[in-house]
């Protein structure tokens, strides 16, 4: 590879806060709100031209369960929930009970105007169409995040930063450890269509798709959707599968986003040619493909298969899930899940369901797991850095059943009230009292068991 040296250059701090948030997914909306509500300055940043990541730019428009898996028991609250009840007070939001599938639909152009007003509401100041460039470490310690946008390159000056990217993007170019699972999850393309389940009547999909995948060249994979609330017959189809990308890569993002596109058309091409005198209309692509898992940074703990699954309880969780593992594979067509009750499904679209278990019955099955503070905690000598989402420290199994966004959210929440007890105290995040934050989490309207 050629190189080039560019030349040093002054540029001009844009803003400074006590704390810089980098990524506007919800867990990164969630983190700042969190934080400025306890009454830190807080400063977010966002590449996309809304916030809300793979929920909003990404048209997933499904937020799991808040309940165990008994739904006897409600173990998410905060953020979520608050969001859930704001939605639905302008009809946005369907609320699915007692559904190991789905806990709510939303309707995720809303959702984005939803988290502007969060934002506002919290005097967080906000950057849009800002990418992330580069950390400024100065005698070891991280003091600014370089971004551009429309104003050229510029500094955010903090005294504490949440890595709240997905890709761990903050972690990686401080050149902090991490790994990418070589059996990474594979990304998929959603779209909405208009049209879509009334075309699709007496249509046999999965058939199809088996039949017709040579001649529209559509890899096997994996399909579901969601209607969007309140429409007629608006569809959020995610029946795409990009095998082998890795969205962290620059070209095989590119690579990702094209070939996600040329499915979602190669799908409605063959229901148009092979259905029954459907009538649909592609209505929007997402901005930014829906990313699985790309790189994993390395912290204090790393959350393992064995803790899920057998719903491992921790002196320092700040989160709590009930999402089933959901191993979406690299290397066959179809996902596999399992149960915190031991069953194992393997399903491909198209074959029977392979049935089985993971383990033996015990007396008692776990009803929800536990994500621990730990596996937000970068290792290495930055203090002022804690990561936010898919990049924490997680093996395969389990990241297959916290990846999902209701989980995640509550990764948000804990970050930014640590990032306010650690500036508020003068500490790292690793110093952080967790039992402290703990309490204020729950303070602040969270479920912490």
């Amino acid at each position: 590879m050629d190189l080039l040296r560019e030349e040093a250059r002054e540029i001009p701090v844009f803003y400074e806060a006590d704390i810089c948030v980098l990524g506007g997914s919800c867990t990164g909306v969630f983190a700042a709100v969190r934080a400025a509500r306890l009454g830190a300055k807080v400063v977010i940043i966002e590449k996309q031209n809304a916030f809300g990541g793979v929920a909003t730019s990404g048209l997933v428009n499904i937020w799991h369960s808040l309940h165990n898996t008994e739904f006897n028991q409600q173990i998410i609250a905060g953020l979520t929930l608050e969001t859930i009840e704001r939605l639905d007070r302008i009809g946005a939001v369907i609320e699915h009970q007692k559904n190991h599938s789905s806990g709510f639909l939303l309707n995720t152009e809303e959702l984005k105007i939803e988290l502007d007003r969060l934002v506002q509401e919290a005097n967080v100041k906000v950057y849009l169409h800002t990418m992330f460039v580069a950390p400024y470490v100065v005698d070891g310690e991280l003091q600014a995040a370089i971004v551009e946008n429309k104003s050229g390159r510029g500094a955010i000056k903090a005294q504490m930063f949440i890595d709240a990217t997905g890709d761990g993007d903050l972690c990686d170019r401080l050149g902090i450890g991490h790994r990418i699972s070589p059996e990474f999850q594979p990304s998929t393309a959603c779209a909405k269509i208009d049209g879509w389940e009334p075309g699709l009547q007496g249509f046999d999909l999965a058939e199809a798709l088996l039949a017709y995948k040579e001649e529209f060249h559509i890899p096997e994979g994996f399909g579901w959707g969601a209607q969007v609330p309140n429409s007629k017959h608006v569809y959020m189809y995610a029946g795409t599968r990009v095998y082998h990308a890795n969205s962290s890569d620059g070209e095989a993002l590119t690579y990702s986003e094209m070939e996600g596109r040329r499915q979602v058309r190669a799908i409605m091409d063959m229901v148009r040619k092979y259905g029954q005198g459907n009538q649909m209309s592609l209505v929007s692509l997402p901005s930014y493909i829906g990313t699985r898992e790309t790189r994993h940074i390395d912290c204090h703990y790393q959350l393992t298969g064995d803790n899920v699954l057998h719903g491992h309880r921790f002196d320092d969780a700040i989160a709590n899930g009930s999402y089933r593992v959901d191993i979406h594979h690299q290397d066959k067509p179809g996902l596999t899940f399992r149960y915190l009750n031991g069953e194992q499904v393997y399903i491909r679209p198209g074959y029977p369901h392979e049935v089985g278990k993971w383990r033996e019955p015990v007396e008692i099955d776990p009803t929800f797991y536990q994500i621990p503070y730990r596996s937000l905690l970068p290792q290495g000598p930055y203090k002022n850095v804690i990561v936010a989402g898919r990049m924490l420290d997680v093996d395969e199994t389990a990241f297959g059943g916290v990846r999902v966004m209701v989980n995640m959210n509550q990764l948000g929440e804990a970050a930014g009230v640590a990032a306010y007890i650690g500036l508020s105290e003068n500490k790292g995040f690793v110093d952080v009292d967790v039992q402290q934050l703990r309490h204020q989490l729950k303070s602040g309207g969270s479920i912490v068991l």
